[in-house]
């Protein structure tokens, strides 16, 4: 997990600008995390503490609504799906 954070916050600068070298700084001033990182900690949260996974993608997801969710809207997390209980139906819910 800790990897996947990192390769997250070190390929953001890139996300829109992709690279073919292998010489580029790891950690560039404008590097961040995306909602690729927030989703993952939500994952784990869910995962962690035994909670349907809707509930944390929302609790978390709602914390940082301006990370880049493509074309998810912010209302993607207040939506309401009966009793979601996969990761894609859940994805359903916020996308």
């Amino acid at each position: 997990m800790i990897g996947a954070i990192a390769g997250d916050i070190i390929g953001s600068v890139y996300e829109n600008h992709p690279i073919k070298t292998k010489d580029f700084p790891l950690f560039h001033a404008r590097c961040q995390f995306t909602d690729d990182t927030v989703l993952t900690v939500a994952v784990a949260d869910a995962i962690l503490r035994d909670r349907p996974y809707v509930n944390s993608i929302r609790q978390v997801g709602r914390r940082y609504p301006s990370v880049g969710y493509g074309d998810l809207s912010s209302n993607g997390f207040t939506r309401t799906m009966p009793n979601p209980t996969t990761v894609g139906e859940t994805a359903l819910l916020c996308g």
